[in-house]
């Protein structure tokens, strides 16, 4: 772990974020970072308690003279999502994150940084460990499996929390301010096949997409991103439709809340078309690059002969109606919203594609903020599936987060950030999955926002997050912690 990192300022903030980097995090194993966070507030001498889920709340009594102030929650989630490039050797079950400072950003070495949300739980835990600084009673929430499934908020129980107000520390962009969120779910289409001998007198290649730059797969989605999934079928399309090409296997994407960076096929096609298939294939490789050149500068496609053909292989019919599926299904954003300018409000990432084995997964993750909108465009990829003989599930469905501009909480964050920073700030809805949303069926009546640091890349190994943006975010929570209304 860096030392340059636990000299930045703050330090109360860098420090507890380095020692949380220190314990692996992965969704839905979370098992060390819970037993870090209960161990952290029992040596605090507060009240510390896990829920039957996972989830940590720690108790912290008002500080002298602010008992008379609403309670609030701070929450943040405990998970990360785990990328790392290609290229990076690293276990993210048994490896601590490796940080680095560069210029105004923090970044790690090779894999995702875990500043999202690491950082909104390292503000809490500088804020329950602090003795100088002022603030209302408050009962820190730390939440697991944010990233895939949200399963923890899910979870939580109505009746553990008391408080009235509550700060999400999820946000992305230090100017702004959320008080709405779109919600999601995740699409899966699996099938069975029966795999076919390899042609006698055929050749193997290895068809690799990578260089993407990837990315949050609601957040950025509009950014015009290349998908690895999709770049892939089109070439498997073309190398098809020209020479009669074969898949035998694909391993395309990772995790359904990143946009897939790379995707590796392995293919058959005659021996005859050898030549003329990779002079093919290199025409529509050009076309692709200059389509992206703006967004994916670095994209690579790399085709290459294998020195062992590959045995088995797809059969042509579910060959023909896999790449054609694929090519129907939507990726990137369905529809922008009419409510407010420039928020997507439906979107879908063609997340991963598995091909094998006998065995075909095809995982997508569908957003909106509209519950109606999400699942119209759900069903539109259950049946571009479904036509090629799928079968397909819906799960981890969670709530959109309806806005709420008359929010006392919302006037009070304004208008403090209005006068330190002499500037209004953006009060927004955002297309990705905040947790507001499921935590307020249980807790109706609890006034949410969300607010935090500047941080890119998030859900990449390109994730970073600003020194800078840290500190102004800093002085903002502590202006918040002071003046948070009377009961």
């Amino acid at each position: 772990m860096s030392q340059e990192v636990r000299n930045l300022e703050p330090k109360a903030l860098w420090n507890k974020f380095a020692d949380l980097n220190a314990v692996p995090r992965p969704s839905k194993k979370e098992e060390r970072v819970i037993a870090f966070m209960m161990d952290f507030g029992q040596k605090l001498g507060l009240e510390t308690l896990k829920d039957e889920v996972g989830n940590v709340i720690i108790k912290k009594p008002a500080t002298a003279g602010m008992e008379n102030r609403k309670t609030i929650v701070m929450q943040s989630h405990l998970d990360m999502v785990h990328q790392k490039n290609n290229d990076t050797v690293f276990d993210f079950d048994n490896q601590g994150i490796e940080m680095y400072v560069d210029g105004d950003w923090v970044r790690a070495k090779g894999t995702t940084l875990g500043a999202d949300n690491g950082l909104g739980v390292a503000t809490i835990m500088a804020i329950l460990e602090s003795t100088d600084i002022p603030h209302p009673a408050i009962e820190a929430l730390f939440t697991i499996d944010e990233e895939t499934g949200m399963t923890g908020a899910m979870g939580l129980k109505g009746g553990l929390l008391e408080g009235q107000i509550l700060l999400n520390l999820d946000t992305e962009e230090d100017d702004e301010i959320d008080i709405g969120c779109a919600g999601g779910v995740d699409v899966t289409a699996v099938a069975e096949y029966d795999e076919e001998d390899a042609p006698e007198d055929s050749v193997g290649y290895r068809i690799t997409v990578k260089g993407l730059n990837g990315g949050h797969s609601g957040m950025q989605i509009h950014e015009g991103l290349g998908n690895a999934n999709k770049i892939m079928n089109r070439l498997l399309y073309n190398g098809y439709e020209d020479f009669g090409l074969q898949i035998a296997t694909i391993y395309g994407g990772s995790l359904r809340n990143a946009i897939p960076r790379e995707s590796v096929a392995e293919v058959v096609i005659a021996e005859m078309y050898d030549e003329a298939f990779e002079f093919d294939m290199q025409e529509i490789v050009n076309e692709i690059k200059a389509e992206f050149k703006t967004t994916e500068p670095n994209l690579q496609v790399i085709i290459e002969k294998l020195e062992e053909t590959p045995k088995k292989v797809l059969p042509s019919m579910a060959q023909f109606y896999l790449v054609r599926s694929l090519y129907t299904a939507h990726n990137g954003v369905y529809r922008m919203s009419a409510d407010f300018e420039g928020l997507v409000e439906t979107s879908n990432n063609i997340a991963k594609v598995t091909v094998g084995g006998g065995n075909l997964k095809i995982e997508c993750l569908t957003r909106s903020s509209v519950e109606s909108s999400k699942f119209d465009l759900a069903n539109a990829l259950r049946s571009a599936f479904e036509l090629m003989g799928c079968e397909v599930t819906f799960s981890g469905s969670y709530p959109g987060w309806t806005p709420n501009p008359k929010s006392e909480i919302l006037d009070i964050l304004t208008s403090l950030y209005e006068k330190q920073n002499g500037t209004q700030p953006s009060v927004v809805a955002c297309h990705a999955g905040l947790e507001c949303g499921i935590l307020g069926q249980n807790y109706p009546g609890m006034d949410m926002i969300s607010f935090g640091p500047t941080i890119k890349g998030a859900h990449s190994p390109e994730e970073r997050a600003s020194i800078s943006s840290a500190q102004k975010y800093w002085k903002f929570v502590l202006e918040i912690l002071a003046n948070i209304p009377a009961k």
